[in-house]
């Protein structure tokens, strides 16, 4: 698990260990991290940091003073090593004087030419967007320099990933003790990069603010077939989707449940005939189910489809596309069984009653304010899949889970409604709503890196290619593969 932790919970935990540490070890801990990695990247981009040119953008911050005592440690190995202060009146002392007994110069304007640039200018601690002295140096960065943001890219917020105004788009961010949520949330995500974390000792609580699950936990949560497993233990997933005008949306939908490790899927609607035409394996018609997907291309005027799946308040429902349209707070929360939302930010600006650049803007809020409102687990999609789990009756909500995985090609008709299908499956198979929706989120993004070609060595992320839904779909048992072999 990758845990994510508010600005206030670090500096708790750096309070704590500074206080049975030298004076400014903490701070030499960081600055050894970050040189360190600030030497592999000039390594791999010029062979060498001997010759490399360096700036640093140094803030009046620690920020500054880590961004300095790193520059010392390179000017150290031979690189030439430029610091241009945000204000020269209020420079970290201590890493100024350190990067000038190495060789280093202070400048007042940022070189025309450089490798690296390092961010240092406001960090963790900056709130509302960056100031016009900090906005005037990043938009000054050299054109073609490598970009390492320090902590966390300046003008991003650490514990929401808003941005507001001018931010540094870094290509690598290096944090210190522990992952911050703006890291891992668009849009501040987006800014960070690559993200390396250099451990600095801090002792941090076992509950986190943001949770991203990895390859291990993902195949903890997966509902697997035993020895005595017949087709209804496993799990009977119904699906109540498709128009008309969409009957893909149930073909699709029923294309990502039969791949969710139910036993069965049984279809609702009037796109029977498609369905079938695609998966003759599947039920037709209503009958006994572990849990409903509701919404996929269903259309106007079928509200009572909705209804009647959220009448059964002892049966899991995943609520999707137009299921959501005018959806009841008190009817979800007066639900005893599981309910798994899963808008994305057009349906969740309509449900909150906002703008939907609000909900971009600040996704973290928008899927807690849901998940709050509805006591409902709530899956919001784009950029940056967000799963926050209900608190039921009162209201509260639990860990936010951040997915990691996926790719710019998702962003194709019909994705959504694989996702729904597989999410809905996992929930008939027992998961919780988060973990349902967490899972399926994992396992669908993976499945649009393995289909778009966009896996590079190591199961990192690479280019790729388009796709559609459907290959989103046959993707889908490589990506189960994939995680169960970690």
């Amino acid at each position: 698990m990758r845990n994510a932790y508010s600005v206030e919970t670090v500096r708790a935990a750096e309070r704590e260990l500074m206080a049975r540490l030298p004076e400014g070890a903490l701070m030499a801990r960081a600055a050894a991290g970050l040189a360190a990695v600030c030497a592999e990247l000039l390594a791999r981009r010029r062979g060498r940091v001997y010759g490399s040119r360096v700036v640093l953008l140094a803030g009046p911050g620690d920020n500054g003073g880590d961004a300095l005592y790193a520059g010392a440690r390179l000017a150290r190995r031979g690189a030439a090593v430029t610091a241009v202060p945000m204000d020269p009146a209020r420079i970290h002392p201590g890493g100024l004087a350190a990067l000038r007994a190495a060789g280093g110069r202070v400048a007042e304007s940022v070189p025309a030419r450089a490798d690296l640039v390092l961010d240092g200018l406001t960090g963790i601690g900056g709130r509302g967007g960056l100031r016009p002295a900090a906005a005037a140096l990043v938009e000054r960065i050299p054109a073609g320099a490598l970009v390492v943001a320090v902590d966390l890219p300046s003008g991003v917020d650490a514990d929401t990933g808003e941005v507001a105004g001018p931010a540094v788009s870094a290509d690598v961010t290096v944090t210190f003790g522990a992952y911050k949520p703006g890291l891992l949330i668009d849009p501040g995500a987006s800014r960070a990069g690559a993200v390396r974390l250099v451990p600095i000792g801090l002792e941090l609580p076992d509950r986190a603010e943001l949770e991203a699950l990895q390859h291990a936990d993902v195949a903890r949560l997966l509902p697997l077939p035993g020895a005595s497993s017949d087709k209804y233990r496993r799990g009977v997933v119904g699906v109540v989707a498709g128009s008309e005008q969409y009957p893909g949306a149930a073909v699709l939908a029923v294309a990502g449940a039969l791949r969710g490790c139910a036993g069965a899927v049984r279809y609702v609607g009037p796109a029977a005939e498609a369905v079938l035409a695609r998966y003759p394996e599947v039920l037709v018609g209503r009958g006994r189910v572990q849990a409903w997907v509701v919404g996929p291309g269903l259309g106007s005027g079928r509200a009572a489809e909705v209804e009647r799946a959220l009448a059964d308040r002892d049966v899991p429902v995943l609520v999707d596309a137009d299921g959501l349209r005018g959806l009841d707070p008190e009817v979800v929360r007066a639900r005893r069984a599981a309910t798994l939302l899963t808008p994305h930010a057009g349906e969740a600006a309509a449900l909150l009653g906002v703008a939907r650049e609000e909900v971009e803007a600040g996704r973290l809020a928008a899927v807690r304010e849901l998940a709050g409102r509805y006591g409902a687990a709530v899956l919001l999609k784009g950029s940056t899949t967000l799963v926050a789990s209900g608190g039921g009756g009162g209201g509260g909500v639990g860990v936010v889970r951040v997915n990691p995985t996926g790719t710019p090609w998702l962003a194709t008709a019909g994705s959504g409604d694989v996702l729904s299908g597989l999410a809905g499956a996992l929930l008939a198979g027992g998961l919780s709503g988060a973990d349902a929706g967490a899972v399926a989120a994992y396992l669908h993004g993976l499945a649009g890196r393995f289909a778009a070609g966009a896996l590079a060595a190591g199961g990192t992320a690479a280019g790729g290619a388009p796709v559609v839904a459907q290959e989103v779909a046959a993707a889908l048992p490589e990506a189960w593969r994939s995680v169960r072999a970690a």
